[in-house]
């Protein structure tokens, strides 16, 4: 269901049939949660989650309006906009991960919220060649104009020192956000864990961004890193993130 919605913006053509696809689900949800789910796969295997984990309605209505308003297909005016964006999504989907691992711990919702933030501008990032390519750029204006970037030098895929000054600040705050998560780890319960351990991935995003000086456009970046199974698996076993 997550990942169609992330699907939405680039497969419809109109706005008017996207903001139609998300009604469906906000009304999927109330039925849901008056134990008349639609006859849809999808709605009836969220329908068994919530009976089972007793998972938040407000976390599940949240992300799909939060994806509703990204339909504008616009810019971020400000790394804040972006941050509220990434917490209403990735966030709320932590949360229902930890709900589901049974965890009700006000410091693992604490670097729920980061983590999430961290995915949602590490995710902008990663996209950006994409929506480069489609003559579409998101990465928040304030940061762009503070450094002289236009958004046509995204477009034509400059590797010109102020387009790496505005990754290196979205970079850096997606780092700041990791390790203000990390803080919380000694505070947590080790059942949280599987629902955190994608700071690996972001991590690894942000280490070989490191390496290639804030090129975003570097064809490095577009390779897997054939390690990051082992390097979940590491982490799995320690229990950390």
């Amino acid at each position: 269901m997550w990942s169609w919605h992330r699907q939405v913006k680039d497969s419809v053509s109109q706005k008017t049939i996207g903001l139609m696809r998300m009604q469906f689900w906000k009304t999927a949800i109330e039925e849901i949660y008056r134990d008349d789910p639609p006859n849809q796969p999808v709605s009836a295997e969220l329908w068994r989650a919530v009976r089972k984990h007793y998972l938040t309605k407000r976390w599940l209505l949240r992300v799909i309006t939060e994806r509703e308003k990204d339909l504008e297909d616009r810019a971020y005016r400000n790394l804040q906009e972006l941050e509220t964006y990434s917490e209403n999504t990735q966030s709320s989907l932590i949360y229902l991960l930890l709900e589901c691992l049974g965890v009700k711990d006000v410091h693992a919702d604490h670097a729920a919220s980061h983590i999430g933030k961290a995915h949602g501008i590490v995710t902008c990032l990663r996209a950006t060649p994409h929506h480069s390519s489609r003559r579409k750029v998101y990465l928040p204006m304030d940061v762009c104009m503070l450094h002289g970037a236009s958004q046509e030098d995204f477009i034509r895929g400059s590797r010109e020192q102020n387009v790496r000054d505005v990754v290196y600040d979205i970079a850096s705050q997606a780092h700041v956000h990791l390790q203000h998560a990390r803080s919380f780890s000694s505070k947590i319960q080790g059942a949280a864990t599987p629902a955190f351990l994608q700071t690996v991935v972001l991590e690894d995003y942000l280490q070989r961004v490191r390496r290639a000086d804030f090129d975003v456009f570097n064809p490095s970046l577009q390779k897997r890193n054939p390690l990051l199974p082992l390097q979940l698996y590491f982490r799995s076993w320690k229990n950390t993130y």
